[in-house]
């Protein structure tokens, strides 16, 4: 795993830093070794409680991809369309 920062809004509060962090956690988790889809997918909608603008979430996303290298659309995509237990990207 390479060394970067995860995007964040500094107006978030702590609570709200802390939704997305694990968020972004769990997203390369699904790359990196695979987790439950449900707990994925409610990772996603704390995420989405922090971050509701769909431009937003498009920003931060393609922000962490260049990052990390991981999509955060192609890994929701897959999650809400799998009827897996588990996702792996």
């Amino acid at each position: 795993m390479e060394n970067y920062q995860y995007p964040l809004d500094l107006n978030w509060s702590t609570e709200e830093m802390i939704l997305v962090v694990n968020f972004w956690a769990d997203l390369e988790k699904v790359y990196e070794q695979g987790m439950d889809r449900q707990a994925f997918l409610d990772s996603y909608q704390s995420f989405k409680s922090v971050v509701k603008s769909i431009g937003e979430e498009r920003k931060l996303g393609r922000e962490f991809e260049g990052l990390s290298g991981y999509s955060l659309y192609h890994a929701v995509k897959q999650a809400k369309a799998s009827q897996n237990k588990r996702i792996k990207m």
